[in-house]
């Protein structure tokens, strides 16, 4: 079951473009977020959005800032978000959100993070351009 979080009616379901990473290496969350300083871990993450596991819908719709965190990387990305959807599932929900904005290099910074990511998880050797390519590329799911 989804939940519409936008305003007046309209659809504003989520519908990511480009291709998401789920938000873990090796069994473990790598990326988080902080919202209304709650450090929280992401499901998935892409360049125009992420999800998270929440256990009821959240209040609101409206934009809202948040700081993107790696382990093991002093680096944040800010910058503002607004949620779009909320599916609830057997296992519990997720809440989807898309990037309205960043800060300064924020944009460059969480594209080189998921490059990282893709080339780290791979399971066959990829160059740094093949794992660019996948980050800025079409969803493949």
């Amino acid at each position: 079951m989804a939940e519409d979080l936008g305003n007046g009616g309209a659809d504003h379901r989520e519908r990511r473009r480009r291709q998401r990473f789920v938000a873990k290496r090796w069994g473990s969350v790598c990326f988080w977020i902080v919202i209304n300083g709650q450090r929280l871990p992401l499901n998935d993450l892409s360049l125009e959005g992420f999800s998270l596991p929440a256990g009821v819908p959240p209040l609101g719709s409206g934009a809202f800032p948040f700081v993107l965190q790696i382990d093991g990387v002093p680096d944040e990305v800010r910058g503002m978000a607004e949620g779009m959807n909320f599916v609830l599932g057997a296992e519990g929900g997720l809440f989807g959100c898309r990037f309205l904005s960043f800060e300064g290099e924020g944009a460059a910074r969480l594209h080189d993070w998921l490059t990282v990511h893709v080339i780290a998880t791979a399971t066959i050797r990829i160059s740094e351009k093949e794992a660019a390519a996948i980050v800025t590329g079409p969803s493949l799911i």
